[in-house]
């Protein structure tokens, strides 16, 4: 099967290495010539067979739209688009009905697998009308890891994205876990080999898992992670996980909590803390720090 692929990262280029691997033909774009097939998205569309499939794997929200724009023009009916990013779902329903005045389908697809994926296979969470998702199987196919899991038709356009960000909340509630266990497990003297307590848990435990095979490859590279600043950004999909949890009136304690520990992460000197120790200095007495001075 043919495929054009836009956005050739990380993730992007290894999709089209593992494709060709599986014998698709796939004629890629990137804005950088040293990774792009071709010179531009116009040659791209002119190098398919109709009806053409184009991936699109750029960052969401502005890039995305930019080259869903472009291709509007570019592409013809019956052709599709996947926008396989981390759009916003309420997006995809958006540049769905976009391209559908045109006769032009859209698929979302939320990926997941990050740089182990030409390895491992990529997990899809898929959106869109069921005739689309069936003709581009092929493509799912031969992304997903082997075996019988790894590809869901979620449902309609946007569902897709939705299971992805929903999927990405959970993994901030699983790293926050494994994070705090960890912190605790240093702060006391009488556990004098966190490392070896984590990488214990990797078999036979109910919390064993990729992320947790993944922390005890992190401590094997630097024991106590002290080459590490206690620094860590958050993606859009953590902040919309709490958002729609908020519109529809479901409860995320752990999810919400995970995100705002990582808005914790980027202070050197919490607001809240100040007053906080300021309100156990007034009502008990208890010592407080002074503020140090450049």
């Amino acid at each position: 099967m043919q495929i054009g692929l836009v956005g050739l990262g990380k993730m992007g280029g290894n999709m089209r290495e593992r494709l060709r691997n599986a014998g698709h033909t796939v004629v890629g774009y990137d804005t950088d010539p040293g990774k792009s097939d071709v010179s531009s998205l116009a040659d791209l569309v002119n190098q398919l067979e109709a009806p053409r499939t184009v991936w699109v794997m750029v960052p969401a929200g502005g890039p995305t739209q930019h080259v869903i724009d472009q291709l509007a023009g570019l592409l013809k009916p019956y052709d599709t688009v996947v926008d396989g990013g981390n759009s916003r779902w309420t997006d995809d329903e958006k540049h769905a009905e976009e391209l559908s005045k045109r006769g032009i389908g859209f698929v979302d697809a939320g990926v997941s697998g990050g740089v182990w994926g030409l390895k491992n296979g990529y997990a899809l969470m898929v959106g869109g009308e069921k005739e689309t998702v069936d003709r581009l199987r092929p493509i799912f196919e031969a992304l997903k890891p082997e075996g019988p899991y790894g590809f869901v038709h979620a449902g309609r356009v946007g569902a897709g994205h939705f299971a992805k960000m929903v999927h990405n909340g959970i993994e901030y509630a699983m790293m926050q876990a494994y994070a705090e266990g960890w912190e605790l497990l240093e702060a006391v003297d009488s556990v004098d080999n966190v490392r070896e307590v984590f990488r214990s848990w990797q078999e036979g435990t109910v919390i064993r898992s990729w992320l947790l095979d993944l922390a005890v490859d992190a401590l094997d590279e630097d024991e106590h992670l002290e080459g590490l600043r206690g620094y860590a950004q958050d993606s859009g999909e953590g902040r919309w996980t709490v958002e729609a949890a908020i519109d529809n009136s479901v409860p995320l304690p752990a999810i919400t909590a995970s995100l705002f520990a990582r808005f914790a992460s980027r202070q050197d000197d919490s607001p809240q803390m100040k007053m906080i120790a300021a309100l156990r200095n007034q009502f008990g007495g208890h010592a407080v720090e002074s503020a140090k001075k450049a």
